[in-house]
C-alpha cells in the first residue's frame, strides 16, 4: 500500500517515517509539512493511506480530511495528534485509526494490522443471493411543523439525531438544497458563540454524523464538500416542501375534481415550515409558505361555501383565523359561513370578538364596508 505523511513538525514527520521504513509494510510516496502540499500530491497521485496530523496551522487535519474524502473516499486516513481530546473526534470522522504523539512502534504496528485487515475485507469477493420480493421502499423528508424522515416500509421508524446541532446543520443544508454554502456561513448560524477553530471542528464532526445517519436510512442524499463550501443533493427522496410548491395554485377553485386535488396539497401542510425548531434563518421562508397556504385554503373555503358546504368551510376558516387573526377577508368568510348555517348568535359573537381584538391589539375599527354588511345581515 502507498502512503503519504503530513505533519507540520519536521521531527515528528521524520520519526514517523523511520518507524514506517523499519516496519516495511507501507511504501512512502510523499511527506509534507503543509496540508495543502499534501492535497496537491493527492490530486496527481493516489495514496491508499494518509497519516495526517490534526493540529496544523493554515489548515488543520480535520479540514484536510474533508478534502481527502471528497477526492477519493477509498483513501484511508490515520489521524495523529498530541492532544487526546481530538482522538475521539478524529475516530468519529470515519478515520481508519488515530495515533497519539509520540508515536510508538507497538501502537503503529496495531494500526498497520487494522489497515491490512480492512484491505483484505474490501478485496474479498462478496457472494450474493437472490433476495425475496419486498415492498417498494419510499423515503420521504418532512419539513412542515417538524423535521422528520419517513420510511414507507417501517411507518414507526424514528430517526435519532446525535445532537440538536446535527439536526440544524442538516435542516440548513436542506433549506438551501443544491446550493453551495460557505462553511463560515454555516458556523455563524449554528455556532455563533464558539471560537472559529472550535466551530469548524464541530462542523466537520457534525457532517460526519449526518452522513452516517443518511447511510443508515439508505437515503440517496449526499452532503458534498468543495472549496470551503458544503451543499446537499438528493435523488429518489420525496420532500413535502417540494410537493407543496409544485401543487400550489393561487386561482379560484372551479370544479370538485380540482378541489379534491388541492386538498391533497393542503394536507401536506401539517404546520408552519420547521415550526417546532425555531431556526432564525427559516423565518422568512416560513412566512412565505404560510401566506401561500392561507391563500390557497381561502379559495377552497370559497368553493365550499358556493357549493353548499358552510360547515366544512367554517371549520377550515377558524383554523386559518388562528394563524392570521387580523385578516378581514378571513373574518368575512367566517361570518358568511355562520350566516349560511343560520347561526346568527355565532355570527354576532364572532364579529364582536373580532372588533374587540382589532381595538385591543391594533387600536383600529373594522373596515366600514364589512361593518355595514354585518349590520345589514343582523
Amino acid at each position: 500500500m502507498k502512503a503519504i505523511l503530513i505533519d507540520d513538525e519536521k521531527p515528528a514527520l521524520q520519526h514517523l517515517e523511520r518507524l514506517l521504513l523499519k516496519d516495511g509494510r507501507l511504501e512512502i510516496t510523499g511527506k509534507y509539512t503543509s496540508a495543502r502540499r499534501g492535497l496537491e500530491h493527492l490530486e496527481h497521485e493516489k495514496a491508499d493511506v494518509v497519516f495526517l496530523d490534526i493540529g496544523m496551522p493554515e489548515m488543520n487535519g480535520l479540514e484536510a480530511g474533508e478534502y481527502i474524502a471528497g477526492m477519493d473516499r477509498s483513501t484511508r486516513i490515520v489521524y495523529i495528534t498530541a492532544y487526546s481530546e481530538y482522538a475521539i473526534e478524529a475516530f468519529e470522522l470515519n478515520a481508519a485509526d488515530y495515533l497519539l504523539k509520540p508515536v510508538t512502534s507497538q501502537r503503529l504496528s496495531k494500526t498497520l494490522e487494522r489497515l491490512e485487515i480492512r484491505r483484505e475485507q474490501n478485496e474479498a469477493p462478496v457472494e450474493t443471493l437472490p433476495e425475496p420480493a419486498a415492498a417498494v421502499k419510499q423515503l420521504s423528508i418532512l419539513c412542515f411543523k417538524r423535521l422528520e424522515f419517513i420510511d414507507s416500509t417501517e411507518p414507526g421508524r424514528k430517526m435519532q439525531w446525535r445532537t440538536s446541532k446535527a439536526q440544524e446543520v442538516f435542516a440548513l443544508l436542506l433549506h438551501n438544497r443544491g446550493q453551495w454554502i460557505l462553511k463560515d456561513t454555516i458556523v455563524d448560524w449554528v455556532w455563533p458563540e464558539f471560537q472559529p477553530e472550535k466551530a469548524v471542528t464541530n462542523l466537520h464532526t457534525t457532517v460526519y454524523h449526518i452522513r452516517k445517519l443518511l447511510k443508515a436510512w439508505d437515503m440517496e442524499v449526499q452532503v458534498e464538500f468543495s472549496q470551503e463550501r458544503y451543499r446537499l443533493t438528493k435523488e429518489n427522496v420525496l420532500l413535502d416542501l417540494e410537493e407543496f410548491e409544485q401543487g400550489y395554485c393561487s386561482t379560484p377553485v372551479e370544479s370538485e375534481a380540482e378541489w379534491a386535488r388541492r386538498e391533497e396539497v393542503l394536507g401536506l401542510y401539517r404546520g408552519d415550515y420547521l415550526e417546532e425548531h425555531h431556526y432564525d434563518w427559516a423565518e422568512t421562508r416560513s412566512k412565505e409558505l404560510q401566506i401561500r397556504f392561507i391563500r390557497m385554503s381561502l379559495h377552497s373555503a370559497e368553493y365550499e361555501l358556493s357549493s353548499g358546504r358552510p360547515r366544512q368551510a367554517l371549520d377550515r376558516l377558524l383554523v386559518l383565523q388562528a394563524a392570521d387573526p387580523y385578516s378581514d377577508q378571513i373574518c368575512r368568510l367566517v361570518l358568511r359561513s355562520y350566516a349560511d348555517l343560520g347561526d346568527f348568535i355565532g355570527f354576532r359573537k364572532h364579529y364582536d370578538k373580532y372588533k374587540e381584538l382589532l381595538q385591543r391589539d391594533l387600536g383600529i375599527r373594522p373596515d366600514q364596508v364589512i361593518d355595514s354588511w354585518v349590520q345589514k345581515v343582523l
